[in-house]
């Protein structure tokens, strides 16, 4: 007990002033925006390590090609989303599937000339000692914020997607940097041979050093850019929370935090601190959220780098795009593009582009699909002119026998034969009733309730003629003529009587 009490007596002032402190504690409230450029960002990648890794194992083989079965029972491995045939054929542009022997049983798959050329300019950049140096660097730094110096190989392997490793970098980049790190007698770690000051300063310092608001010798505040997205609403008291966690003195991620207690504000940002200085080591400056809690597991920091994803939406963005959650760093970005250029970014932009490219088949399949399409709107087009709804339908019914006579009438006085041919009346009775229709739709008054009106005249002056309110009570009505005059859009039928009140 009494060892405790010294030790608590022998800790700097920073540890009790950060004791009184707490954290924010409505980081749950913290509503996260979806900002659409990351989102592109991360889209633009969709498929592309599953492509990858289909690709260096089919190239692994002397022959250069692999027969399905072996891609479809290393699924898992190569990370392959859906069916793994139906996944090769979705790219022609990569993947070739071919049938050895000429028989038409075990597909095999291999790649296309394309995909071989941009694998070729790849192993160049491997090779070029510009790269291996960056790779070299950003090792030794990850090694220095590592526990103990040390990194298992299993866990580099899970992040070799994101640092941008090579397929046998433990044989090719740690043989060639002796003075940098070194694996371990056991084969599992990779330790770290010298500490290096020069490159242990992280991003933060060095935008902070370059506008020249840092101390590198002393703990300095250091503000973290911060970039909400658009729409995202910030309470006062999160606003308050913020300004006075921007103010707290910042603390290098290569320096131990050992006297900080775990649950203090100073300790949350010396953990937002190494969480952006990992994400910045990144070649894309981002990473699957999964594999940054692994990386947190094995620094100690899982707990922390959660709750630096929760409180933190200005500095780090979580993407649902592509059937995982990715982690953004977000000031290395700039309108969905990154800031600084990477070769290997580059590389792999060239690998989604050739992704997104269509062989001539697909090309022609895509063509008659969109013919079929456009066909079939026009021909749906065509019956809704011709049946034009429920109402339409009842006017054309109404109109039908009337057009019929009056060509008939026409005829009679031109002294032509009613008889025409069956393609004449049906153009015109069509064409008659597509202008009568557009006639009647001009009309304020619906059909519906311009009916009812008709039919309420026309009972009235029936009812009037029977009461003998008319001046002439011989007069004969006609039926089809009333119906004409109070009802132009009403059947009557072909043939019908003079009807006499």
């Amino acid at each position: 007990m009494n060892t405790i009490h010294f030790f608590r007596r022998s800790l700097p002032n920073s540890v009790s002033r950060c004791q009184r402190r707490t954290l924010y504690d409505a980081a749950s409230s913290i509503i996260c925006v979806r900002d659409r450029g990351l989102d592109h960002a991360v889209e633009r990648e969709k498929n592309l390590k599953p492509v990858w890794n289909v690709k260096n194992l089919i190239k692994s083989e002397p022959s250069k090609s692999l027969p399905l079965n072996i891609i479809t029972q290393s699924r898992d491995s190569l990370e392959i989303p859906t069916r793994p045939i139906e996944f090769l054929r979705k790219y022609p542009a990569i993947f070739q599937e071919f049938f050895p022997g000429g028989v038409n049983i075990h597909p095999h798959i291999k790649l296309t000339p394309e995909v071989l050329n941009l694998d070729l300019e790849e192993q160049l950049l491997y090779q070029s000692v510009s790269y291996r140096e960056n790779l070299a660097d950003r090792i030794l730094k990850l090694l220095m914020i590592g526990k103990s110096n040390k990194f298992p190989l299993s866990v580099l392997d899970t992040l070799r997607w994101d640092l941008g490793l090579p397929h046998n970098f433990v044989n090719i980049i740690v043989p060639e940097f002796p003075d940098y790190f070194r694996v371990s007698d056991d084969g599992a770690t990779l330790e770290l041979v010298c500490w290096s000051h020069e490159l242990a300063v992280s991003e933060m310092e060095k935008s902070a050093k370059k506008d020249g608001s840092l101390g590198l010798d002393v703990e300095s505040p250091v503000n973290f850019c911060l970039k909400h997205s658009t729409g995202f609403e910030m309470d006062k008291k999160y606003q308050k929370w913020v300004n006075e966690w921007q103010k707290l003195p910042y603390l290098s991620p290569y320096k131990s935090a050992m006297h900080l207690a775990p649950n203090c504000e100073e300790s949350d940002k010396w953990a937002v601190g190494v969480l952006h200085e990992l994400l910045s080591l990144f070649v894309g400056k981002k990473a699957e959220k999964d594999n940054v809690l692994v990386l947190g597991e094995h620094l100690g920091l899982r707990s922390r780098f959660k709750r630096a994803l929760l409180q933190h939406p200005g500095i780090f963005y979580i993407s649902s795009k592509n059937r995982t959650h990715t982690v953004v760093l977000k000031d290395a970005y700039k309108r969905g593009v990154l800031v600084a250029k990477c070769p290997m970014m580059e590389m792999r932009f060239k690998y989604a582009r050739l992704m997104n490219t269509l062989s001539d088949d697909k090309k022609t399949s895509c063509a008659h699909g969109r013919i079929s399409i456009d066909l079939k709107g026009r021909k749906q087009e065509k019956l809704d002119d011709e049946d034009g709804g429920e109402e339409d339908r009842d006017f054309s019914d109404d109109y039908e026998d009337e057009d019929q006579e009056q060509d008939e009438e026409e005829a009679t006085i031109r002294g032509r034969s009613s008889f025409k041919t069956k393609d004449e009346d049906t153009s015109r009775s069509i064409t008659r009733r597509l202008d009568r229709r557009d006639s009647i739709r001009k009309k304020e008054c619906p059909p519906r309730s311009r009916r009812r009106v008709a039919n309420h005249d026309m009972h009235e002056e029936v009812k009037e003629a029977k009461n003998g309110r008319r001046t002439n009570f011989s007069t004969t009505f006609d039926r089809k003529n009333l119906l004409r005059r109070f009802r132009p859009d009403c059947k009557t039928r072909r043939g019908e009587r003079s009807s006499h009140i």
